[in-house]
């Protein structure tokens, strides 16, 4: 995970700036400058400690024959770790003797680790934190909140805070407060109305120019998207024998890029074997898996495909393991994968745990909490 991040990261600030990726034509340029989530308002940026991916969340897999596989890259706004944070404290109160018995490594202190990196992003002591919320009708404003109060932080949103003479403060009673590093849930497109989606009311005025002039620090830096990009996934290895000069430790799974000819082919006849995503979805939309679709479903994807094939891959299905799941009143098998979060500040912080997804309905491979998933707690033991 280490060398995925390390090697991901020094691709987005390559992207940004010199483009020697693009110039020694290891990556397709088109690739890069179709994509929905390549940002050129952030071309030329240099955030502090050159990192733009602060918080990641990385979904691993493991296959039937106990491979473990990145299945996918969140860098730009990762959600789900107030669930491993939860997760983990119901089942110490449940079974606090387990935990002593089988040395399992804590995962509490993970909001003293967000805040440590957050403040080591200023050269100065004490800076003002702020947790940046699309508000109370967001899916995952709960852990906004918890981290925010976690942290001794402020929760806002776009409409407390204002930007005079390019910084940022938060309206109070008492008049305004400076802000230095903002923690932003926001995406992208709605961060700032004068540079993004000018219908957005989740951002801020000024929010990405006060960012440019480096009077506020926003974590995960705007711009990050282009790395997760599925599309660009298809090209990690890549990226890290470019950057590091090393072999892939954690190998992605088989991708197929419907943008290119022979795969768009091979897809296309194959629609009813394979995985299909949008390039740029989230939270299991966008997606067809073949071999539980109907033949209309096909149909219409192959249409898609079709009529913009940029926006699609295409993936074998891979058998993902299962763990014991109370179903009921029986105990069943049920498909999984995990999510560990991974902190980059002035070094690289992995926390002891995961987010463990789990397909709650019986032969699903759809984890996702929006589309039915649940979730558990994940142990690391300590064996010293």
């Amino acid at each position: 995970l280490m060398q995925r991040i390390t090697a991901l990261n020094l691709f987005i600030n390559d992207i940004y700036n010199e483009q020697k990726i693009l110039k020694d034509k290891i990556i397709p340029e088109e690739l890069i400058f179709s994509s929905k989530t390549y940002l050129k308002e952030c071309l030329g940026l240099h955030p502090p400690l050159n990192v733009w991916t602060h918080i990641t969340g990385t979904d691993l897999i493991r296959g039937d024959g106990g491979q473990f596989y990145v299945l996918e890259d969140n860098l730009r706004c990762p959600s789900g770790v107030s669930y491993m944070l939860e997760n983990r404290e119901i089942l110490k109160r449940t079974f606090p003797e387990l935990f002593e018995k089988l040395n399992v490594r804590p995962v509490y202190n993970y909001t003293h680790y967000l805040k440590d990196m957050l403040q080591s992003l200023v050269s100065f002591h004490s800076p003002s934190i702020a947790v940046l919320t699309p508000g109370i009708y967001n899916s995952a404003y709960f852990e906004h909140s918890y981290l925010a109060q976690q942290m001794g932080a402020e929760l806002v949103e776009g409409q407390d805070l204002i930007v005079d003479n390019d910084y940022v403060y938060k309206i109070t009673t008492h008049g305004p407060e400076k802000i230095d590093v903002i923690y932003r849930r926001v995406d992208d497109d709605f961060l700032d109305p004068l540079v993004f989606r000018k219908d957005s009311l989740l951002g801020v005025p000024g929010l990405f120019k006060a960012y440019k002039k480096g009077n506020v620090v926003l974590v995960n830096a705007p711009g990050t998207g282009v790395a997760d990009d599925k599309a660009v996934y298809a090209y990690i290895d890549r990226i890290i024998k470019y950057y590091l000069g090393e072999e892939i430790i954690i190998p992605n799974v088989r991708t197929y890029i419907c943008s290119e000819k022979d795969d768009y082919k091979y897809v296309l006849e194959n629609i009813d074997k394979l995985v299909i995503k949008q390039t740029n979805a989230s939270g299991g939309y966008g997606m067809l898996i073949g071999p539980k679709s109907t033949r209309d479903e096909q149909e219409e994807f192959a249409k898609k495909i079709k009529q913009n094939p940029r926006d699609y891959i295409a993936q074998p299905v891979i058998n993902l393991s299962r763990v014991p799941t109370l179903s009921e009143n029986t105990i069943e098998g049920r498909h999984v994968d995990l999510r560990p979060y991974i902190l980059f500040g002035k070094e690289i912080k992995i926390i002891p745990g995961a987010l463990t997804r789990v397909a709650l309905k019986k032969g699903s491979l759809v984890v996702n909490s929006s589309q039915g998933g649940g979730s558990k707690d994940t142990w690391v033991i300590d064996n010293i």
